[in-house]
């Protein structure tokens, strides 16, 4: 059997850079789409397109059997998505991976949650062959929250409610087995880590990792807010509140065995992570600092 060709998009970020790699693992050919012309995707097609440029996303789907949906969540991300997901219709191409987001649905007080339950109803009706991936909250998440943690701390209004997050490696792992092998149309898989932690466990696994002692402080919404303001766009900043209420009320902690289900290998844990991302937690002190420690 032929091996597939393979479109990603976001093939530069979190799980598109890793889905490179494990498709090219399976043999695939891949086709990285990028925005960026100056950054080619080692080992694969680069070809540069933008998912707001219908003309670019028709040349990039041309000649390939299968792609991975993915985009950043803007507030006319569900439109994006729609319009790709109809282009790759019209091109026949065989099959479209659709990653979404754990507990999607339409009537979401998240609106995350409700922009990809659009995407994946209308990629429901389109009669294409597809599968749906609802990863939880990253792992690789909390690399946006490094700063702090190097000073030994970081907060979220999160309180004690558990999560049962997922490494993106994970989610990499097992889109290219869903991408690269059959069984799988029509299917939705609920990914997540092996266990669900708290931020509090989530404290103790970066201290054990890097040997430095690091607290979680639950914080209020006012907090948190005030925190990442300038940071984010007012529309994104609002939908994290809202995902972290979600998590807050106990909504996102069952665990699934989708991961090692499709990959044969175990999700990872925590503890994994954070072993296996330590030095980018960890304090830089200057030479004069170092001799006191």
């Amino acid at each position: 059997m032929k091996p597939p060709t393979v479109l990603v998009t976001g093939a530069t970020g979190t799980v598109g850079s890793a889905l490179v790699s494990a498709l090219q693992a399976r043999g695939a050919t891949v086709r990285a789409m990028t925005r960026n012309p100056d950054h080619p995707v080692p080992g694969a097609d680069t070809v540069v397109a933008d998912l707001r440029d219908p003309a670019s996303i028709a040349t990039a789907l041309d000649g390939v059997d299968a792609a991975f949906l993915n985009s950043p969540s803007a507030e006319d991300a569900a439109a994006i998505q729609i319009r790709f997901a109809d282009i790759a219709h019209d091109a026949g191409v065989n099959r479209l991976v659709l990653l979404s987001q754990y507990a999607a649905h339409a009537d979401s007080p998240v609106r995350f949650l409700r922009w990809h339950a659009e995407v994946e109803a209308h990629v429901q009706q389109l009669g294409l062959d597809h599968t749906v991936l609802r990863p939880n909250l990253f792992m690789q998440g909390l690399l946006g929250f490094a700063g702090t943690i190097a000073q030994g701390w970081f907060a979220a209004p999160i309180g004690d409610s558990a999560v049962s997050a997922i490494d993106s490696r994970d989610i990499a792992d097992a889109a290219a087995v869903v991408l690269t092998s059959t069984g799988h149309t029509g299917r939705t898989y609920t990914l997540t880590g092996p266990r669900a932690v708290t931020h509090e466990q989530i404290a103790r696994a970066l201290s054990h990792a890097t040997g430095q002692d690091i607290t979680f402080q639950d914080s209020s919404v006012e907090q948190f807010t005030a925190a990442l303001t300038g940071l984010l766009s007012p529309w994104h900043l609002a939908g994290l509140v809202e995902d972290y209420a979600h998590y807050a009320r106990g909504e996102a902690a069952d665990v699934h065995t989708s991961v090692a289900d499709l990959t044969e290998h175990p999700a990872r844990d925590i503890s994994d992570f954070a072993r296996d991302y330590a030095a980018a937690f960890m304090a830089v002190h200057t030479p004069a600092e170092r001799k006191t420690r």
